[in-house]
């Protein structure tokens, strides 16, 4: 197994060098901007050397992810090619799911093979299970030889590639962060509405938080189109109809269930409802 080195050690990178760490791999360094925060995370991982110093952190690792905020990753890449290390047979993956891996292209110019390594997933903690990447898509994009050893090493975390094209990495990040980010949102301004009626958030969370999981169910057993219920799915125009009325104390809320609610009709179209129900909703949404 090659040697690795993190650059980030935060959650990202904690739980990535645990993985890893579990599957054979050995951690050689952790570099973080404090060094308590790399410290924590060799205790966590169990192996690998905490430092501060992103040069001595690459000058150890055959491998290396930058697991770095965005404009973080560019102005490390920029310090490791200023270094002038020899990067003859390193692999430096960024784990960025908006950037390409052109921006590591200094460093593949010295000798690097270089891509982007994102997973598909949420991390809230530095101490999750090895068993978190088990099942999960990776978003890779790169050149050959840093694909080829990224998929090895996808595999042997038990995950799933996704190859994707420098051009397409922009509506591949949105769509991960409608996916996740945007959820959270939408629990939150449910929660939000909730507490009006006097439930406590730990209630609140208590009554949604089972819709939410068998609606996602339903999504993965059927589809986003056969998942959507509700009142616009049947086309309750009276029940809309009060919804609007109930937000109406609550402009942006009101606002984004308009938005969202013209897109849900979309979605369940006139295979499902008539044509007046549809035009009359449109109205009642504001849309034409």
């Amino acid at each position: 197994m090659m040697n690795i080195s993190i650059i980030g050690a935060g959650k990202l990178g904690t739980c990535l060098g645990y993985a890893l760490a579990h599957k054979g791999y050995r951690i050689q360094a952790l570099s973080s901007r404090h060094l308590s925060s790399s410290a924590l995370s060799s205790k966590i991982i169990g192996q690998g050397k905490p430092l501060t110093d992103n040069i001595q952190a690459a000058c150890e690792g055959k491998i290396i992810f930058l697991c770095l905020p965005d404009e973080e990753i560019v102005k490390v890449a920029e310090e490791l090619f200023r270094a002038n290390l020899c990067w003859a047979n390193k692999i430096v993956y960024h784990c960025s799911g908006l950037l390409s891996s052109r921006i590591l292209k200094p460093l593949k110019d010295q000798g690097a093979a270089i891509a982007s390594f994102h997973p598909i997933q949420s991390f809230s903690q530095k101490d999750a299970p090895a068993t978190e990447f088990k099942g999960i898509y990776f978003g890779l994009e790169g050149d050959k030889k840093a694909l080829d050893m990224a998929q090895k090493i996808v595999r042997q975390l038990e995950g799933h590639t996704l190859l994707l094209k420098e051009k397409d990495k922009a509506l591949y990040h949105a769509a991960c962060s409608i996916a996740s980010n945007f959820f959270v949102v939408l629990l939150d301004m449910a929660t939000a509405l909730l507490k009006q009626t006097g439930l406590s958030e730990k209630k609140i969370l208590e009554c949604l938080l089972p819709l939410v999981e068998g609606t996602l169910r339903n999504v993965n057993k059927f589809d986003t189109k056969a998942a959507l219920t509700g009142p616009i799915a049947r086309g309750d125009l009276k029940s809309v109809q009060k919804h609007l009325r109930a937000l109406e104390k609550f402009p942006l809320y009101q606002d984004l269930y308009k938005k969202l609610a013209a897109h849900a009709l979309e979605i369940a179209g006139s295979e499902k409802l008539p044509r007046q129900k549809i035009r009359a909703l449109k109205k009642m949404l504001g849309h034409k």
